[in-house]
């Protein structure tokens, strides 16, 4: 064992390779290796991001499991209102993992200014709708007041608010159509506290959040009649489970639905960036793998004189593999070193500059998001290791068929 120390101390602390036939082949290993890792760390950072970033918004506005009436599945409009206490006499608080149920109502109308008019959902909300998670897409004023009257503040999008050439403070004049009676539209008038942008066309596009007593008086709903509920989960990843344990213990009347099945579409996209990222993890790793055993086999041609002599001085195969493994180990600790460094130093940097910009309308998101998490870096670099040793145990097998007599008089 000390021979084996002595000897791979003096493989990797010499200059040798400075001079030497692999030293180009040496630092391509290398640069190879680093570069395959801060491309592993930067497809799994901003893969992981955007994928919870979009996730996070769409639950934002939706919540993570959506319960309605049969009618109202095709459309985010409220056609049939929701009895509230049909839904919270049912056995839904038994289920474990729901964070949250909250009350809501929506109605098309009509913002018009002298100028222009655009389509709306008002989406009402009651005093105990948490509003928090859309605080953080507030790029103006502030949330609507959640008092116990009814309240005339709301929150504008900023794409609708561009359009209609609104601002925090302004009078908003809606109006929302009859279902009975004569077909004179019901006009309402509301303050916008606070703009947001949430850079999900679906919601910015017409969604105005507002009191939900709007909603219930226009209708001619009676108080403890609703929209429908919006479910909110402790953890995401329980999203199938837990919305098969709630429409079991609904009622008939009204129906549930979550959020990945109501914007498949965009969740059927995201769910595509972990193929891509396994991709990309696997190209690294074999290009890192092809360069180092490349590496490797010039190393031992290079030392053929050298394994002939420990193995006339009585050192077996494995003792002297195990000599070039640790050398080649040490080649790509220092090429995952090099790699982390910069990698993780990109990552940070665009985290908290965001210097990448995207296409909101593409992406969803302004700025590339990333997620950087200690296991998923150590797991990169521990797996890269692995895998690499575990490769070049097959060119190091090379060395059993060295001859001592040949390898001394190799030249």
């Amino acid at each position: 064992m000390k021979l084996e120390y002595f000897i791979t101390k003096r493989l990797v602390t010499t200059k040798n390779y400075k001079s030497s036939v692999s030293a180009p082949i040496i630092k391509i290993a290398i640069t190879a290796i680093a570069l395959g890792m801060i491309m592993m760390l930067i497809s799994v950072a901003t893969g992981l991001g955007l994928k919870y970033k979009i996730r996070d918004k769409i639950s934002a506005f939706s919540g993570h499991i959506v319960i309605t009436n049969y009618d109202s599945n095709i459309t985010d409009i409220t056609i049939k209102p929701i009895d509230a206490s049909t839904v919270e006499s049912a056995d839904i608080k038994e289920i474990q993992g729901i964070k949250h149920i909250q009350k809501y109502a929506s109605k098309a109308g009509i913002i018009r200014t002298e100028t222009s008019f655009e389509g709306i959902v008002y989406k009402g909300v009651d005093s105990l709708y948490d509003l928090n998670e859309i605080k953080d897409y507030l790029v103006d004023g502030r949330l609507p007041k959640q008092i116990q009257g009814m309240s005339n503040e709301v929150l504008l999008s900023k794409y609708m608010a561009d359009r209609m050439h609104f601002k925090v403070g302004d009078k908003v004049t809606t109006y929302f159509m009859k279902e009975w009676g004569n077909k004179i539209p019901n006009v309402r008038q509301f303050e916008v506290v606070g703009i947001y942008n949430s850079a999900l066309q679906q919601f910015d596009a017409n969604i105005v959040i507002g009191d939900i007593k709007h909603v219930q008086r226009l209708n001619r709903w009676q108080s403890n009649e609703v929209g429908g509920f919006e479910v909110v989960l402790n953890d995401f990843d329980e999203i199938q489970q837990k919305g098969q344990e709630l429409y079991m213990k609904l009622p008939s009347t009204v129906d549930s639905k979550t959020i990945v099945d109501k914007y498949s579409n965009i969740f059927s996209w995201i769910d595509m960036f972990d193929f891509n990222i396994m991709i990309i993890i696997v190209i690294m790793v074999v290009v890192a793998s092809i360069n180092m055993i490349v590496a490797l086999l010039v190393l031992i041609l290079e030392r053929t004189q050298m394994i002939g002599i420990l193995k006339a001085m009585g050192a077996n195969n494995w003792s002297i593999r195990k000599i070039f493994l640790y050398n080649a180990t040490y080649l790509i600790i220092k090429g995952l070193l090099y790699g982390n460094a910069i990698g993780l130093g990109l990552l940070y940097a665009q985290k908290y500059f965001g210097f990448i910009k995207l296409d909101s309308s593409s992406y969803y998101v302004r700025e590339a998001p990333v997620l950087i998490r200690f296991t998923d870096v150590l797991l990169l670099n521990v797996g890269v290791v692995v895998i690499a040793f575990l490769v070049l145990l097959i060119p190091s097998y090379l060395i059993s068929k060295i001859s001592p007599v040949k390898a001394i008089r190799y030249d």
